[in-house]
């Protein structure tokens, strides 16, 4: 499974959030809405459990591009994920980056997650870039939700609809937007090399069906995509003015129907009250 995620890392894991790190990666663009909705959301974990270190499980976290700097801030991250290949470069990147000590790194999937992690052990989940090729979403949602303790958050990531069929569109490929939107897993051929796509509805219905409340929908890449590298680049400040507009864009409902990437945060009944 990719991991689509690549915070940064802070060098000072105690005293120093990514977010506050001046330097971005140009890859931030297309992941920055997330990486700050889930830090609010762990730091909230955080307050409200009293501990510094949160038990986290990345669900298809990959070689750990977003466990690790999880790990960077103290947390202890767990990550379940099918290629050997991709867990020999997480424990290489953990190891590189002074936290091999916080990451673990099991193969497993989300249908067998309970073969390889226990139930009810996590303050948060992450299940990001998994639900596009599993079997059955739902079970997969549920499997990640069960791994949650009564007091914890899912944060989930998948592919949307509407930014495929966009940017079939803008690419002159009309027949294939269409096909898209009329396919029943949002697919614009054969040819086509994401299995499977989501609404917001679709996502959210997975979430509260697994029990959950919905605490956070955001559009994500609803712009990064679709503006010319070169640009953002070459022209002073483009970069900085392209964050603050995708997070402007973000929690706008009318932009989740063309964002490349829909996010949900759930929380389980106890967490939200806390």
């Amino acid at each position: 499974m990719s991991d689509p995620m690549r915070p940064p890392v802070s060098p000072h894991p105690h005293t120093t959030s990514p977010r506050s790190d001046p330097p971005r990666p140009r890859a931030s663009a297309r992941t920055a809405v997330v990486w700050d909705v889930l830090q609010e959301a762990l730091d909230r974990r955080v307050k409200a459990t009293g501990r510094d270190a949160l038990d986290v499980l990345d669900t298809g976290g990959g070689s750990g591009k977003f466990a690790v700097p999880l790990a960077g801030l103290g947390h202890r991250v767990t990550v379940v994920d099918p290629s050997p290949n991709a867990l020999f470069a997480l424990e290489r990147r953990a190891a590189e980056a002074g936290v091999a000590d916080r990451v673990r790194g099991v193969q497993g999937d989300a249908h067998g997650l309970f073969d390889v992690v226990e139930r009810g052990g996590y303050d948060a989940v992450l299940c990001h870039g998994v639900l596009e090729y599993v079997d059955d979403p739902a079970e997969g949602v549920r499997n990640a939700v069960a791994a949650l303790r009564a007091e914890g958050v899912l944060s989930l990531l998948a592919a949307g609809l509407g930014g495929a069929v966009l940017a079939r569109a803008l690419a002159g490929h009309f027949t294939e937007a269409r096909q898209a939107l009329q396919d029943p897993d949002g697919r614009w051929g054969t040819g086509d090399p994401m299995p499977r796509r989501f609404t917001a509805e679709q996502l959210t219905g997975l979430v509260e069906g697994a029990g959950l409340r919905i605490g956070a929908v955001h559009g994500v890449r609803v712009f990064a995509d679709l503006v010319p590298g070169v640009l953002v680049d070459t022209e002073p400040g483009a970069l900085d003015a392209l964050l603050k507009l995708e997070a402007a864009a973000a929690e706008l409902p009318a932009f989740h129907s063309v964002a490349t990437q829909l996010h949900v945060l759930g929380e389980t009944t106890a967490a939200a009250r806390a």
